[in-house]
């Protein structure tokens, strides 16, 4: 997993509530085995129009000042609905780092985590702010320092944001589930080594 320690990027706005994991992508999509290649089809039903081709104009983030956005900021309740893990591969893989809304759905958020994507919770008169800004200003940039825990830009605006200290670790170090495990390997070495031959290997020879 790509460590996050800071992202400077364009904001692109989704002044949505209750975003569920069906929009962010669409279950017909979830045949793919491996974790890339999602980003294709993120928002994939409010991004094109009915015959899955032509880009809709009236869709916020298909707006030319968006492309290449890295900051998501969007209504409360974001990634509520089924429990996919494809709905933060879609978002990182289209390119998203970070998503700031005032609350997310707890499956989903624990699923940012675990794939290198950082949610922030903010107020939502912050988070109102923000959305306002990138709408009246697109193109416009932040700035999210996990390390010093603040969101800024260069007009003034400055906050802070709680994340759990073990989360931020791991977020700063890069470690997913497997990247945690692989920091006690030589324990795990050494405890292969007494179980009994006839019992299974867990490592490799």
């Amino acid at each position: 997993m790509e460590p996050f320690v800071n992202v400077t990027g364009v904001v692109a706005p989704l002044d949505r509530v209750n975003v569920d994991t069906d929009q962010i992508i669409p279950k017909q999509f979830l045949k793919r085995i491996e974790r890339t290649g999602f980003g294709q089809y993120l928002f994939f039903d409010w991004r094109y129009e009915n015959d899955g081709k032509t880009p809709n104009s009236a869709f916020e983030l298909n707006a030319s000042a968006y492309a290449g956005a890295s900051i998501l900021v969007a209504g409360k309740n974001f990634g509520c609905g089924s429990s996919r893990e494809h709905a933060p591969w879609a978002l990182l893989d289209y390119g998203f780092r970070t998503v700031i809304a005032s609350s997310f759905a707890d499956i989903f958020f624990n699923n940012c985590f675990k794939n290198g994507i950082l949610p922030v919770i903010l107020p939502d008169e912050q988070v109102a702010q923000l959305l306002t800004t990138a709408q009246e200003n697109p193109g416009y940039q932040i700035t999210v320092d996990l390390e010093s825990q603040t969101i800024f830009d260069n007009e003034g605006f400055s906050t802070d944001f709680e994340v759990d200290s073990f989360r931020r670790y791991c977020m700063l170090n890069g470690l997913d589930d497997i990247g945690l495990s692989l920091q006690n390997l030589d324990d795990i070495a050494q405890y292969e080594m007494k179980r009994p031959n006839w019992k299974p290997q867990t490592l490799s020879a």
